[in-house]
């Protein structure tokens, strides 16, 4: 093992212990902020993704740059999609619509039922008329 990637190994293992400590320590109501903010870096791992594949040489070299273009891809839609769905559980809910009151069937009388009264005014100024019955 050289050198070089023993000291790759180590920043990023180091790298991985202080992102670990630094997101324990934020409290769950700034989490949500944070995460959506955190999108922004995503499209940074997406244009580093797009620098390995300019520096890929030979075969290998551009499978693992097309693995990193979808990875960092699906990084971004991804932190998108969720940062969406937490979104739409602050959104105020509309108002439900009274529902009509019914009345049952039961408390009409069956015979009775074609006639009821419409509250209007006539033409001569009486009061109600029988809606299918005689005036």
């Amino acid at each position: 093992m050289s050198m070089e990637l023993f000291f790759d190994i180590t920043t990023f293992v180091l790298a991985l212990l202080v992102g670990f400590e630094v997101i324990s320590k934020v409290p769950a109501t700034l989490h949500t902020p944070l995460m959506s903010a955190a999108n922004a870096i995503h499209g940074v791992v997406f244009i580093g993704a797009l620098i390995i594949t300019a520096a890929a040489r030979g075969p290998f070299g551009y499978t693992i740059a097309f693995i990193a273009m979808v990875l960092a891809g699906m990084n971004v839609v991804g932190g998108y999609a969720v940062t969406d769905r937490m979104l739409e559980m602050f959104k105020a809910k509309p108002a439900p619509k009274p529902a009509a009151e019914a009345v049952p069937s039961s408390a009409l009388p069956n015979a009775e039922a074609a006639n009821l009264v419409i509250p209007e005014t006539t033409a001569d100024g009486t009061g109600s008329r029988t809606n299918g019955g005689a005036a």
